[in-house]
């Protein structure tokens, strides 16, 4: 089969496109006929190997363990493992490829990979492939973080990044609670946040938000480009402060450890901070969260932004235009 390969860590430039064998499936696995994939920023850590801790955390110290990148996939069953109960060859469907920890290859860019059977939900009849193949990372970190019942209707929420692929999702997540949603991002993607049912929206070039005067019941934070100190301004006395926060590519954070200090230190301070999510050694299975992104797909409350699709063999150039950060929505890869 085709894949994509990678042999060390370094640029995306350096990933091949070569012929490898299938995967051979484990017993509870399920070998999926890909058909669309797409690029997030951790798939972006992996194939740089940034920050170093990842290469401790099960990725590979010298180089990758598992050489195809990826872990959002969306395809059809080639075949299953003998444990496995809930899907059969011909069912279409999408998950990730991955179960713990994402800061891994998953094998997803490829004609073939194989996924455990309860990272897998079957993928709606009114989405495409290359639109469920767009969800699995970016749908679960929105859900995980903003899970219904977080919000009541008719609260604020300010969502900073929400042109990107969480953000699209948080937005339209929010709106389906019932919030009031004011979306922050560079003004070249508001009108796609408007288009997702953002009441408001604010070009960060032009205004700082921490800074305006409005206070919101939360503050969902993909950017984390603001001190918590910063937020906690523009939050209400009862409101929620949620930072999901990436490394900007590298831009922030240190070489070896990224940004996790900033989060061990807001999991630190959750207890006794009323604004901070308390941390939590409960949440809902994979097979749960893969369930109800199915459902809101189904029934129209979210829908997929794609900016651009790529060839398998175009991987570099996914990867690249990602990590410029322009990107509205979501980039696939199409096999």
């Amino acid at each position: 089969m085709k894949a994509v390969v990678q042999n060390a860590y370094g640029s995306p430039h350096s990933l091949e496109l070569r012929e490898i064998d299938r995967p051979v499936v484990k017993d509870d696995e399920v070998l999926v006929r890909v058909h669309a994939a797409s690029v997030h920023p951790d798939v972006w850590h992996v194939v740089s190997g940034r920050p170093y801790v990842l290469r401790l955390m099960g990725s590979g110290l010298r180089r990758p363990k598992i050489r195809v990148p990826g872990t959002d996939v969306a395809g059809r069953v080639d075949s299953t493992g003998k444990d496995v109960t809930r899907f059969q060859p011909g069912d279409e469907v999408f998950g990730e490829t991955l179960s713990g920890n994402q800061w891994r290859n998953g094998g997803a860019f490829a004609e073939y990979v194989s996924v455990p059977q309860d990272a897998l939900a079957l993928k709606p009849g009114n989405v495409t492939f290359e639109q469920a193949a767009a969800v699995p990372t970016s749908g679960l970190i929105a859900l995980q973080n903003l899970p219904e019942g977080r919000l009541r209707p008719g609260q604020s929420v300010l969502v900073n990044g929400a042109g990107g692929g969480v953000g699209s999702f948080a937005v339209q997540l929010a709106k389906a609670y019932g919030a009031k949603v004011t979306g922050v991002d560079h003004q070249a993607k508001l009108d796609m946040v408007r288009s997702l049912g953002a009441d408001l929206v604010i070009d960060y070039t032009r205004k700082d938000f921490t800074r305006g005067g409005e206070r919101y019941d939360m503050i969902f934070d993909i950017l984390g480009n603001h001190s918590f100190s910063d937020c906690r301004r523009a939050l209400t006395p009862e409101g929620t402060y949620v930072l999901i926060g990436h490394d900007r590519f590298g831009d922030v954070g240190s070489r070896w450890l990224g940004s996790l200090p900033h989060f061990f230190k807001l999991m630190a301070l959750s207890p006794f901070m009323g604004q901070l999510p308390k941390v939590s050694s409960s949440t809902p299975s994979k097979k749960d969260l893969m369930a109800a992104l199915r459902e809101l797909l189904e029934t129209g409350k979210l829908t997929p932004v794609i900016d651009r699709t790529y060839s398998l063999g175009e991987v570099p150039e996914a990867i690249r235009y990602l990590a410029e950060g322009t990107a509205k929505g979501k980039v696939v890869i199409t096999v």
